[in-house]
């Protein structure tokens, strides 16, 4: 098992094959039976985790510090790095990547521009994740996101999955598409028009034979599809203050539009929401995004014992 992760950087999810896909989730159902059982894990100690936070974050930062601690790690964090780290003084992300291989054992690094991760990994000798780069990519998402859906629907092949919200500028919505589409599903993407998801990728899924329909009406889609995944629309990527206080308000997911989708539905959403899932929705069994953001910790325990050869 170990000579198929270790040492690799996670940047893109399109360099994930199906078998280290298999792994991750394995693995990680195996860390979060022994913490369900009240078991410790000390996979990684002696170890220590690099976070290098140049854009806000809770749940992930959280997530992957949560995730080193129980397994016996440590974690090196630099939680304002666009404002704290050596890149007020003008360091490149490449040297900082030479720089943290004498400090830590692995990495992971969130920041505002498409490509920053590569950077630092092309710097560095120790395996780098992506914690998100812009509007980018952000795989650890993607891979918490497909076992969310595992363990809600008990497969992954063949389901219907509507994409809703900013599908230009979300990262997660992103990944998870090119990671998803590996088992065959069939795609809604619900936004609008300025929201599209990136040419480049539904150009991408469809000629991979993924069937994508694109249409503004969510109640629609919501009526065909097994899973439901929300996004916010991202403020911090509008240069225009008024396209974003027309498009915030979008789409509502509530109990009335639950009543219209198909039936079981499964609500997903990355986190952190606004206004695009009432709170009424919380109690509905098939809302998982909570459950979602859980399934963080043991994917993101996989993910670094795996790297480091310490499974």
């Amino acid at each position: 098992m170990t000579t198929v992760l270790k040492g690799k950087d996670i940047l893109h999810v399109k360099d994930i094959k199906l078998e280290q896909i298999n792994m991750i989730m394995e693995t990680a159902a195996r860390f979060e039976q022994v913490l369900d059982s009240g078991g410790r894990l000390n996979n990684m100690a002696g170890k220590l985790l690099a976070m290098l936070f140049y854009e806000p974050s809770t749940h992930t930062r959280m997530s992957f510090e949560s995730a080193m601690l129980r397994l016996g790690g440590q974690v090196l964090s630099v939680p304002d790095a666009r404002a704290s780290s050596s890149a007020v003084k003008g360091e490149t992300l490449y040297d900082t990547g030479k720089m943290i291989d004498g400090y830590a054992d692995i990495a992971v690094i969130r920041h505002m521009q498409e490509g920053s991760a590569r950077e630092l990994a092309d710097g560095s000798s120790i395996p780098v994740i992506n914690g998100g780069d812009g509007s980018g990519q952000h795989p650890t998402q993607a891979l918490l996101d497909i076992y969310t859906i595992q363990k809600e629907r008990t497969r992954l092949n063949n389901l219907t999955v509507t994409l809703a919200g900013d599908l230009k500028n979300g990262r997660t919505v992103h990944s998870l598409s090119w990671l998803l589409g590996k088992y065959g599903p069939r795609f809604y993407f619900v936004s609008p028009e300025e929201l599209r998801m990136p040419p480049e990728i539904t150009k991408a899924l469809v000629d991979d034979g993924i069937e994508v329909i694109e249409t503004p009406d969510l109640s629609t889609a919501a009526a065909k599809s097994d899973v439901l995944y929300m996004t916010r629309i991202q403020r911090e990527r509008f240069t225009d203050c008024e396209a974003y206080e027309r498009l915030k308000d979008t789409y509502l997911i509530n109990n009335d539009l639950i009543r219209k989708a198909k039936s079981g539905i499964t609500l997903m959403h990355p986190l952190p929401r606004l206004n695009e899932i009432a709170r009424e929705v919380d109690d509905y069994e098939g809302a998982a995004y909570f459950r979602q953001a859980a399934n963080g910790g043991p994917i993101r325990m996989a993910v670094l014992a795996l790297l480091t050869g310490n499974e």
